[in-house]
């Protein structure tokens, strides 16, 4: 590989870093309805484990209401376990084919807590940013034939790009917690 490629290859699994810190804070619960909110639950259908989107369509028709309409009507009753037992604290309310997941007020320690987990789940993404900056690093001097200001250089690229996926995590934090502590 070349130096470029080890740069280029940093910047792809920063910006996966990114993405995935992205996906996490948009599954924690502020206080208005959102169809990300059950991104993470994980439904037991079929034999298998599968996500709220491959087994349903969930939309937020109001602010403090989701709805969640199964592809298959059996599914229903397995999907009001996983959303009950997915530790959000909705109570999921059946309709024939429709779920109703209401959404309670927050209350300011829950609301505490949320901002507590986004805080962890941000920095989960700034440590894996700063690995990937690392096996690059260590990529880049590994490399033979090259020149050590080509290598230097490099090295710079690599730790920008470091910085700016950190500042991008850091942006995506402040405006979930912005969220969370005013709705």
């Amino acid at each position: 590989m070349t130096i470029a490629d080890h740069v280029k290859s940093a910047r792809e699994g920063m910006h996966k870093s990114v993405e995935n810190a992205r996906r996490e804070l948009s599954g924690i619960r502020s206080g208005k309805a959102s169809p990300h909110l059950l991104d993470t639950v994980k439904v037991d259908a079929y034999g298998t484990t599968m996500t709220m989107a491959q087994v349903a369509m969930v939309a937020a028709p109001e602010p403090r209401l989701l709805t969640v309409q199964p592809f298959d009507k059996g599914l229903a009753p397995l999907i009001e376990k996983a959303i009950r037992d997915a530790g959000l604290g909705l109570n999921p309310q059946s309709q024939g084919t429709l779920i109703r997941v209401p959404l309670p007020i927050l209350s300011e320690e829950r609301r505490k807590e949320l901002v507590k987990l986004c805080h962890k789940l941000a920095e989960e993404g700034r440590i894996a940013v700063r690995h990937v900056r690392t096996d690059a690093m260590s990529r880049v001097k590994k490399t033979e034939h090259v020149a050590d200001d080509e290598k230097s250089r490099a090295e710079k690229e690599i730790q920008k790009a470091t910085d700016d996926a950190i500042r991008q995590i850091d942006e995506l934090l402040k405006a979930r917690e912005a969220e969370i502590l005013t709705t």
